[in-house]
């Protein structure tokens, strides 16, 4: 059986990435699906007819014009679905659905615009997939980049399973593209695919498998991300603005670095090696022939120095299976214990 990926990517203001996403994929790809544009979460970080800001509309057009020799990108935006006003009104998962529809490989791979794998993780992922058909879903463990591409971001709530992304799917005719928090697709039968032959992430990781999140890297990015969290109705993080401006830029609280700021984090060095794409996006930031404003990090290196700081990073990793327990365990147990209070004492 032949391996035809199809990869599909929902964006909004995807630059400086954009691009170099798309050379990444394009020659492992059968198709590569981009479907652009806001939901209404998105207002502030939009245009008043919903599309990016930062011209990644024009720049996915001129790929196609000019780097797509077997017209394998398809453009999709909100104006194609029907939506005059150039917003999708069903949020991300309607515009999951709507690369979904269109896919015409026998798996669906979904990934962002600032995510990136090694070549040779992709074509092992393809060897996998030939050498076994019966492999329904994949998930991948993520390194997740914050404030330059040499810093990771880690966290309790990442290494209780938040690191882990459930990307790619068996794809046949009848399939359905269920949610998009999590990424859930049933096949004909209505059977989730991670219920089938599921590789999870922890066994993708021992194949050396690796997504590569470049989420939190560009102040651009960090802004326009807490302008969506603040607004959007399933997250409506109200202190996403000090997280972006105090947190990010100005490092006000090192144990509270990930946009899920409530939960202890902290920033570590990365020490592995970039996919090429990625070293091809800093050596053109490097050179100028990117412009983009990047976050100065002397103060992460003053902090990665600081001996305090590494002693009370050390603590909380020390401390997070403790915690985990509390928080799965002892919390509940002390609900269900309210909750009997509440019965036994009704009248």
């Amino acid at each position: 059986m032949k391996i035809k990926l199809s990869f599909g990517i929902i964006v909004l203001n995807g630059e400086p990435y954009t691009r170099y996403c798309l050379r990444a994929l394009y020659a492992h790809a059968h198709q590569i699906i981009v479907v652009e544009g806001a939901c209404p979460g998105s207002i502030t970080v939009s245009t008043i007819d919903g599309h990016s800001t930062d011209g990644t509309l024009g720049i996915l057009q001129d790929f196609c014009e000019n780097e797509d020799p077997d017209k394998k990108v398809i453009i999709i935006t909100a104006e194609d679905e029907g939506h005059s006003d150039g917003f999708w009104s069903g949020e991300k998962d309607e515009m999951s659905r709507a690369y979904a529809r269109r896919v015409t490989g026998n798996y669906l791979w979904q990934i962002d615009v600032d995510e990136f794998y090694h070549d040779s993780a992709i074509e092992k992922v393809k060897t996998l997939l030939f050498s076994d058909p019966s492999i329904s879903a994949i998930s991948f463990r993520q390194l997740q980049f914050w404030g330059g591409f040499q810093y990771l971001v880690d966290s309790w709530l990442l290494r209780r399973g938040a690191h882990n992304f459930h990307r790619l799917f068996k794809w046949e005719e009848g399939y359905i593209y269920k949610s998009h928090r999590p990424p859930t697709v049933f096949n004909k039968s209505g059977t989730d695919l991670r219920e089938i032959n599921w590789i999870t992430a922890e066994d993708s990781l021992k194949m050396g498998l690796i997504l590569h999140h470049y989420s939190f890297v560009f102040p651009k990015q960090v802004i326009e991300k807490a302008q969506y969290y603040k607004n959007a109705e399933w997250s409506k993080r109200e202190k996403a603005d000090w997280w972006a401006n105090d947190v990010f830029m100005k490092l006000s609280d090192p144990f509270r670095v990930f946009s899920v700021y409530w939960d202890v984090s902290w920033i570590k060095r990365f020490r592995g090696e970039h996919p090429s794409s990625i070293k091809t996006l800093i050596r053109d930031i490097e050179s100028g022939k990117i412009g983009i404003l990047v976050r100065q990090t002397g103060d992460i290196e003053q902090l990665l120095r600081n001996p305090a700081y590494c002693c009370r990073r050390a603590w909380y990793i020390l401390l997070n299976p403790f915690h985990e327990v509390y928080h799965r365990y002892i919390k509940a147990l002390k609900r269900k214990l309210i909750r009997l209070k509440h019965e036994y004492s009704a009248p």
